[in-house]
């Protein structure tokens, strides 16, 4: 939990910096990236029937039905319908989300690239017209100018003549004042901190990858490690939905999608260790087996029943699940994360501009 929430705070305060540092003019200036999956669905609208386009164009899911989906996966565990506990698929599925935020947020940060809606940003924020200082002088001097990038990969040194710019606006946030040339507040948009954090959105810059594709295909792993069957397959079904319908309403750049349906696969592999669904106690079995091989076989030549039903008893009990806590336990410590988890969803709503 407290991964998740570091993860997503990191992510937000990336989001403002990657949305603000290179201006408002940039934003309405730069062209959107040439994207063929978008060429391509535009060429499906014009040869497919009116219905199936309709079809691709329903809002038939988003994001808050996944994570319902697999809050609805978790709490299934109390009817046995898959491997307990449900506070470790739960686990597992919080950790690996923090852990592709963190990733996600890295990645964005690296290379900043225009929205997919060259509108976005005078419509979702007040944002300063001119760069970020450090844009001023690190990236506007060599943006376009093919012998000033040249020049500036020969001497790998900054060298040009920074223009004058406005003054920025530098409120008074105290212990939080290393944030004011992060999320570069302009004085018609609050003095808090704490505000500029809230309505941090999902930025008005490319943000690779898709923040919403990777819930999505995170709930699908889960289902699909859990269940299996037709059930996994109608949700990977969604969640190709989910991906053109993303490219298509231009959220997201194709690659987005792409990347973050391949990631979300990846996490989710390697942290199998948290919880899964694979019942492992053959393979415990053949690794106690395999160690007590020679006593086992002594035992035998040697004719010592008791000896074989001990060490074939050893055999048995490794492969059985270990004794944990006493339900009540189990029962007290779900209870107080399920309480905890409503009231965070519930301040998340009332304190953030969209949860």
């Amino acid at each position: 939990m407290a991964l998740m929430l570091t993860a997503l705070l990191c992510e937000a305060v990336s989001v403002r910096f990657a949305s603000t540092v290179l201006g408002l003019q940039w934003h309405r200036s730069t062209s959107p990236l040439p994207d063929t999956g978008q060429w391509l669905l535009l060429a499906l609208n014009e040869k497919l029937p009116r219905i199936v386009v309709d079809l691709l164009r329903a809002h038939i899911i988003s994001l808050h039905h996944y994570l319902m989906l697999f809050i609805m996966l978790g709490f299934s565990t109390l009817f046995d319908c898959i491997k307990g506990p449900g506070l470790g698929i739960a686990a597992r599925y919080m950790f690996t989300m923090a852990v592709g935020r963190l990733l996600r947020t890295v990645t964005f940060l690296s290379t900043i690239l225009p929205s997919a809606r060259p509108w976005c940003a005078q419509a979702r924020y007040q944002i300063p017209y001119h760069p970020h200082p450090w844009a001023q002088k690190y990236y506007v001097p060599y943006a376009s100018d093919p012998y000033a990038i040249r020049r500036i990969i020969q001497e790998d040194m900054p060298y040009a003549f920074v223009e004058e710019y406005p003054g920025e606006y530098r409120p008074k946030w105290g212990h939080m004042n290393f944030l004011v040339d992060i999320l570069r507040p302009t004085a018609e948009e609050g003095s808090s901190w704490y505000h500029f954090l809230k309505k941090a959105s999902g930025g008005c810059s490319d943000l690779i990858y898709s923040g919403h594709m990777f819930v999505a295909v995170l709930t699908a792993m889960a289902w699909t490690e859990a269940y299996g069957g037709w059930i996994s397959v109608v949700i990977w079904f969604l969640v190709v939905h989910s991906a053109q319908r993303e490219i298509r309403e231009r959220h997201h750049y194709s690659v987005d999608c792409i990347v973050a349906i391949y990631v979300g696969i990846l996490l989710w592999r390697v942290t199998d260790f948290i919880w899964s669904a694979t019942d492992t106690s053959h393979a415990r079995r053949l690794a106690k087996l395999d160690k007590v091989h020679n006593r086992l076989f002594r035992a035998a030549k040697d004719s010592d029943i008791d000896e074989i039903r001990d060490l074939l008893n050893e055999v048995e009990l490794a492969g059985q699940e270990r004794k944990g806590f006493s339900r009540r336990v189990i029962l007290s410590f779900s209870s107080a994360m399920i309480v905890f988890t409503l009231l965070f969803v519930l301040l998340a709503f009332a304190l953030t501009s969209d949860g």
